[in-house]
This record gives structure tokens, C-alpha cells and sequence, in this order.
């Protein structure tokens, strides 16, 4: 058969990449990859379907990428992913640009399925879901320069917060046996990767479906033991899971930055009840209270969404105070979003959309004056900044408070050639709005 070109678009999630990086590592011996859609013969959208602005976007890069028919190469286009999980039929119908479309736990079958439809022209959907499997499989690296990957340890969610339909596209919780992850993990690094981010829907209850525990600790333990990995970074700890082992881990492996995403969500009793989430607020101020306690010069991250039905002004008031409060050094804020098929959309007391963006505006002002104050503080300091890249600006790159694509970045000021994927000192001269500025010592 031709080599055919391939590109792929990978949207959403950094367990939606972890999916695109396993196809490029799938196809790379059949097809030519490509990073440049124009270029491509074939074009793969991994997409997208979590609330309705990433639909949105979604569907936005489907049409785009459908124009790559009339205007360049494209000959076959394909969606894939969540949105194509969720609303396959429908996409079916309304969608003709789309010549292929899988759902997530069809991607073992690509090769099959392009080369039936180069074959035929006919077109196909593919979209059965088996709560069983988890994508696995050699990768490419589509983060930055090979220095950085995401490992992901566990596949879908059991948590069922009454906002949310990952359990409904991506199944029940199941981790992947411990002796895969350090496998892989053991070959990232062999890679040149220094950096692995530990993800999940929630890590925190990695192990208890396989091992009838909590085994995150003892996973950190071990991925600790690889040589050449230099941070291990750890994402999207559930609050509700949290243990005294967790917490002793954390704050020991010399490897585990120490950098934490809390995913909170709001911090009002009322709100988290209706919410379905498992915690109380005094359960999360205690929480927040021993991990600044216990580990010095902690960066905490955390999302929240405002605007979920019900939420009165004092309830709104009580999560704005929080913020402020608290000083988170990284936050995001979500608008509720109502999405069909969960419990939250047929809830009474929907709150109107610009009830829902003035209060999003105003935590994010405020939090904005947190950000300054903390990045202030950094000015003077020294930092094992790692480099990643370089811009109009010269140098760039991360110190252990930054996650990729998130945080920000610190821009380092140097007449010296640096090498991206290296360790560097640097001091920081100047706090901007998200990066800082320093100079290389």
C-alpha cells in the first residue's frame, strides 16, 4: 500500500494526548508522520466531548480540517476520541466531511479501518464501548523537545460528581498494573525523558480496584528507583482519597516535586453536596492546612466552577473569600457547564450564563492579585529551572511550581548556548503577570 502521509490534531486532555501519542506509535511504521495537517494524506482529529466549549472547539477543528479536502491533501479525515464516544451517531448524520469515526477503545483497529475505507469509500463509525481495556501501547512524544512525558496510570472514573459524564464516555475506574507503568516509565526515560507527569481522572485511588489499597505510594516508591527520571510530577489528587502514607511520600521521594493539583471544585457544603463530591469544606481546610504544613514551599493548583445550580450569592461569597484566603498558586475557574445525560442538568435553579461568567471574572480578578503577590515573592530567588525551548525572548523554561502548558514559564536571560532538556540555575530579576524573568547564574 502507498505511505500515505498522516497528521493528527490531539484535543482536550492530557489523557486524550496520552491516546493520541499511543496512535502516532500505532501508525508511525504504516504512514508518514507529519506535524503539518497540510502536508497530510490522512488527518486524524482525537477529540474532545468534557463540557461545551471544548465540543465546541471540537467541532470547530473537524470543519477546519474538512477544508484540507478542497484546499490540500486531505483525502481521508477521521474524528476520534470523546466527543465521537458521546455523539457518534449524530456526528454520522450531520458530519459528511468525517470518513471515520471511532470511539475510544477502537483505536487497536486503525490500520483495518483506513485501509477498508481507501478500499471501499465507504464510511464507517465504530463507536462500541467495552468498560474493560485501556489504551496502551509504544508512543511518540508530542510534548515539548522528548524532555517531558504524561504517564498515565489508570483509565475512566467511579467518582460520579452529578456535573460530569467521564464516567459515561470513558467507563468505571481501572487502574493498569504497576509493573506496566514503571515498564513504560523505564522506557520514557531510556528516551531521554526527565520529567514524567502522573495522571489520571484520580490519582489518588490508584490500586484500589487492582490490589484492594491505595497504591500510589508505593507506585511513587518505585518510579523513584529509575534512573534518569529527575522529577516525578503528580496530577489531580482527589481531596476525599488522601492518607497519611500519601502525605509522608509526597513530602520524602526526593524525586516527587513538590507541586500538587487539588481538584476542589468549590468549597461550600451546599454546593459540594449537590455536587455528589465526598468532602466538606472543614474536611478541605484541614486537608490544605497539614499539606502546607508538612511540606514546606508547596505549590498548590486547583479548578473550580462557579454557577453550578443552586448557588446562592453567599455560597458564590464563601468560595470568593476562599481564594482569597487561601492563596492557591495556580487556579483555575470553570462556568458550569450542563451537560446532557448527568444529574446536574436536570437540577432546578439553572443559573443564567451571565450570572455564571461575572462570578468566573471575579475570581479570576481576584486571584490574578494573589498571582501577582506570590510571583513578587520569587523575585531574588534561585531556581533549577528547566530548558525547554527558546523564543523571541531567548530561553525558556519551568522551575518544579510550573506544570506544562498551564503555568507559565520562566524566561532566562543569557548570551551562553543553552541545551533544551537541560538543568539550569537561575536567578529570578523580574515577576510579570504569569512568568517571571531571571538571569542564567
Amino acid at each position: 500500500m502507498e505511505k500515505y502521509k498522516l497528521g493528527l490534531v490531539s484535543l482536550g486532555c492530557d489523557k486524550n494526548r496520552v491516546d493520541s501519542e499511543i496512535m502516532l506509535g500505532m501508525l508511525k511504521n504504516t504512514y508518514e508522520i507529519t506535524e503539518e495537517p497540510k502536508e497530510a494524506d490522512i488527518i486524524i482529529v482525537n477529540t474532545c466531548g468534557f463540557i461545551e466549549s471544548s465540543k465546541q472547539e471540537s467541532i470547530d477543528t473537524i470543519l477546519e480540517m474538512a477544508e484540507y479536502k478542497k484546499d490540500y491533501n486531505c483525502k481521508l479525515l477521521m474524528a476520534t476520541g470523546c466527543l465521537t464516544q458521546r455523539y457518534g451517531e449524530e456526528l454520522l448524520k450531520l458530519m459528511p466531511e468525517l470518513d471515520i469515526i471511532l470511539g475510544v477503545n477502537n483505536y487497536g483497529f486503525l490500520d483495518q479501518y483506513v485501509e477498508k475505507f481507501i478500499k471501499t469509500r465507504e464510511r464507517i463509525m465504530a463507536v462500541d464501548y467495552l468498560d474493560s481495556g485501556i489504551n496502551e501501547g509504544e508512543r511518540i512524544l508530542t510534548t515539548g523537545f522528548g524532555q517531558t512525558a504524561y504517564l498515565r496510570i489508570s483509565e475512566g472514573c467511579s467518582n460520579h460528581c452529578t456535573y460530569c459524564i467521564i464516567p459515561k464516555i470513558r467507563g468505571t475506574y481501572r487502574s493498569r498494573p504497576m509493573e506496566k507503568i514503571l515498564e513504560e516509565a523505564k522506557t520514557l526515560a531510556k528516551g531521554g525523558v526527565q520529567e514524567v507527569i502522573v495522571v489520571a481522572q484520580d490519582t489518588t485511588r490508584y490500586g484500589t480496584d487492582l490490589y484492594g489499597k491505595k497504591a500510589l505510594p508505593e507506585l511513587l516508591r518505585r518510579l523513584k528507583e529509575i534512573e534518569g527520571i529527575k522529577w516525578i510530577r503528580v496530577l489531580y489528587l482527589y481531596p476525599e482519597e488522601f492518607t497519611e502514607e500519601l502525605i509522608e511520600e509526597l513530602k520524602t521521594n526526593e524525586k516527587v516535586v513538590k507541586y500538587l493539583d487539588l481538584p476542589i471544585q468549590h468549597i461550600s457544603d451546599g454546593v459540594l453536596k449537590r455536587m455528589a463530591r465526598r468532602t466538606k469544606k472543614e474536611d478541605l481546610l484541614s486537608l490544605l492546612r497539614t499539606l502546607r504544613h508538612e511540606i514546606p514551599d508547596l505549590v498548590l493548583r486547583t479548578s473550580l466552577i462557579v454557577g453550578f445550580p443552586g448557588e446562592t450569592d453567599e455560597e458564590f461569597k464563601e468560595l470568593y473569600d476562599f481564594v482569597d484566603e487561601i492563596e492557591f498558586d495556580k487556579l483555575g475557574v470553570f462556568t458550569y457547564s450542563k451537560e446532557e445525560g448527568t444529574a446536574a442538568a436536570l437540577m432546578k435553579e439553572q443559573i443564567r450564563k451571565d450570572v455564571k461568567e461575572r462570578r468566573r471574572n471575579l475570581i479570576m480578578e481576584r486571584q490574578q492579585e494573589v498571582s501577582r503577590r506570590i510571583l513578587e515573592r520569587k523575585v531574588g530567588k534561585t531556581y533549577e529551572v528547566l530548558v525547554e525551548g527558546m523564543g523571541e525572548d531567548g530561553y525558556y523554561g519551568r522551575n518544579f511550581e510550573m506544570a506544562p502548558e498551564v503555568d507559565g514559564m520562566i524566561i532566562i536571560k543569557t548570551q551562553k548556548d543553552l541545551m533544551v532538556g537541560s538543568f539550569v540555575d537561575v536567578k529570578i530579576i523580574e515577576a510579570l503577570e504569569y512568568d517571571l524573568v531571571g538571569v542564567l547564574l
